[in-house]
């Protein structure tokens, strides 16, 4: 038989009433136990309240007022002279209170989560002087909750990782749902967890939520993410119980559990013996099917023979082996190479050694193909030597170069004229032989630095280059010479045997065992009274005065033409005038003056005085000439 909402309501009226009643005999004791309550005038023992203990379910929907409980007072006799107040929480507004018989209602429908109870003040007064005839009493009206609210998950949806592989049993993430209602009564706010969505490869503990891996050997690579709906039932999960749901996604994580593995067991690659040195020449991959660092790789030639020839590194980005030249390659000395190559994760997990060898080789075969190259000279440079007296025509040195490729084609040669402008070399263009053009100055450049070319009779677009490094050999062909313009002078009171200069001498050429000089005055200066020269043996020659009383007025420059000779074969000499200026000196032989035209000015004027001299005469004479104008008119 099914009840309807009004037979419902009072169904639970019903059990309302039960409860009031169960509770009353406590209340009452509760009561008795009051302290006495003195009335002014006279004493008395006080009465006991008399009310049941008061409960009212939530989430009443009947039509009529829904009954709480009763308030009495044992000095009520029934006869109308007692009246009951209410004050408190909702009184008047929720709950009112019929004066004559007590009876409490609630007009309105409650819920426990927005207050789970209500304080109130009861007080019985006498009717005619309306005033208390009991003290005033606080009582309770507790909400009785019913299962009104379904669990929810607050912080879902959820989203966690755990490691491919993983045990069964190991743990995910920890969901949570909350139920609003109350946990202390019945089992409304009791929650269990189950998975609706997920299994067989996840499982949820019941009363803690925790979600679990529920199959072994979950592998990444075969499904790396799965959505799960984990319910939460409050009742304890019985029939009749309210429930929630939220979804939690779970990323499997990588593991290094899948070894590299090279696509094929060899490969080929052709390259031009051309490539430059440190040039690609191929890029080979093993794959694995993890990912991030449990993907990266090592690469190394372990066998073949290229080594030294190649070397492999890894692209990180990429991580791919890439194969380089480390030396040129010669396609007439080798057409081939053979390497083996060995790809290994960087970082293997023990775990999983049991799968097998966490690396794999490969073999790559390397075809070296012929290019056209150019004429390679016999050495990248040829040093020469020639005599700077050398006849033009001469034959200086000989450069040699052929065609490396196998059809040997015969070579030309010619010089590169933008390093020798002003041709001084010529080269035959069948033999490399190479001769003077112009006479050499050693002097003027000591080394000449010049490029051959080498080019192929059939294919003049191959172009070899060689290097010719041409020093030019000194010879004695320059005379010694003063080593700058020097001032010489002597002073007026110098003494004899006084040395007034120290002289040198320069030469441009470079003899091999350096430069030895000699010094001398001429024949025609050798037995001059003024001035003598003495060699120092040491590339100088001093200068000395032979007398004493050198005066400005009688000979003021005095020019003595020194003779000087190199040590070269043959000798070479040159005679350099050397220029001695007479002077009037200080008592430390500092030079004052060299100017002879002092003394013939007259004793004790200067030179401004004679200068107002004359003018004062060329002042009288323009007035004279005046003078006689004036007469003559």
């Amino acid at each position: 038989m099914k009840l309807g909402k009004v037979e419902f309501c009072h169904f639970l009226q019903l059990i309302a009433l039960f409860l009031c009643f169960s509770g009353m005999s406590q209340a009452e004791l509760s009561r008795s136990r009051s302290k006495p309550y003195f009335q002014s005038g006279r004493s008395r023992t006080k009465r006991s309240w008399v009310w049941n203990q008061f409960f009212v379910l939530e989430e009443y929907m009947g039509s009529d007022p829904l009954y709480v409980g009763k308030l009495h007072s044992d000095v009520d006799k029934g006869d109308g002279s007692i009246k009951y107040i209410l004050s408190g929480e909702g009184a008047s507004s929720i709950f009112i209170i019929d004066e004559n018989t007590g009876d409490i209602h609630a007009t309105k429908r409650l819920d426990r989560e927005e207050q789970a109870y209500y304080t109130l003040r009861a007080q019985a007064l006498d009717r005619l002087t309306n005033k208390p005839v009991e003290p005033e009493s606080e009582f309770v009206i507790k909400i009785q909750d019913i299962n009104d609210n379904e669990p929810k998950f607050l912080d879902g949806p959820y989203t966690a990782g755990v490691p491919e592989m993983s045990p069964v049993g190991t743990s995910v993430v920890q969901v949570t749902a909350t139920d609003a209602d109350d946990p202390t009564y019945g089992n409304s706010a009791r929650v269990v967890y189950s998975i609706l969505q997920g299994q067989p490869y996840f499982s949820v503990e019941p009363k803690t939520g925790v979600i679990k891996t529920a199959l072994p050997n979950m592998d990444r690579e075969a499904k790396d993410q799965y959505l799960l709906v984990i319910q939460a039932k409050d009742m304890v999960g019985q029939n009749g119980g309210l429930s929630g749901t939220t979804s939690v996604t779970v990323t499997l994580t990588d593991v290094n559990d899948n070894p590299p593995r090279f696509p094929r067991r060899s490969y080929q690659y052709n390259v031009p013996e051309s490539l430059p040195v440190a040039s690609v020449v191929a890029r080979i991959k093993a794959a694995d099917a993890d990912i991030g660092a449990n993907a990266e790789m090592e690469y190394k030639i372990v066998d073949g023979d290229g080594l030294g020839i190649f070397k492999i590194s890894v692209d990180k980005d990429t991580q791919e082996g890439i194969i380089t030249i480390q030396k040129d390659l010669d396609f007439e000395a080798k057409t081939s190479y053979t390497l083996r190559i060995e790809a290994a994760n960087k970082d293997a997990d023990p775990r999983f050694l049991s799968l097998g060898p966490f690396s794999d080789t490969t073999t790559v075969k390397i075809i070296v193909e012929d290019v056209d190259e150019p004429p390679v000279f016999s050495s990248p440079l040829y040093p020469m030597e020639v005599s700077e007296a050398t006849q033009v025509g001469n034959i200086i040195g000989t450069v040699a170069a052929h065609d490396p490729d196998s059809s040997n084609s015969p070579v030309r040669y010619s010089i590169d004229r933008n390093t020798d402008l002003e041709r001084y070399f010529n080269i035959d263009a069948n033999s490399g032989v190479i001769t003077t053009a112009k006479s050499l100055d050693r002097e003027t450049n000591a080394v000449h630095n010049i490029t051959v070319l080498a080019m192929e009779s059939q294919n003049p677009s191959q172009v070899g280059r060689g290097y010719v490094a041409i020093t030019i050999l000194d010879i004695n062909d320059n005379a010694p010479e003063f080593a700058m313009d020097y001032e010489t002078t002597v002073c007026e009171n110098a003494q004899p045997g006084q040395v007034i200069q120290k002289i040198s001498a320069v030469d441009k050429d470079e003899p091999s065992n350096g430069h030895q000089f000699y010094f001398s005055l001429t024949t025609d200066a050798t037995n001059n009274h003024n001035f003598s020269l003495k060699d120092n043996k040491d590339n100088t020659a001093s200068i000395l005065t032979r007398r004493n009383g050198f005066r400005r007025q009688e000979q003021s420059v005095y020019y003595l033409p020194i003779f000087i000779v190199d040590s070269g074969s043959p000798s070479l000499s040159s005679t350099n005038t050397l220029t001695i200026r007479v002077c009037d000196c200080d008592a430390d032989g500092i030079a004052q003056t060299c100017n002879a035209e002092a003394y013939i000015l007259p004793a004790g004027l200067s030179t401004g005085a004679l200068i107002a001299i004359l003018a004062c005469v060329l002042t009288l004479l323009g007035f004279r000439t005046n003078i006689l104008e004036e007469n003559a008119k």
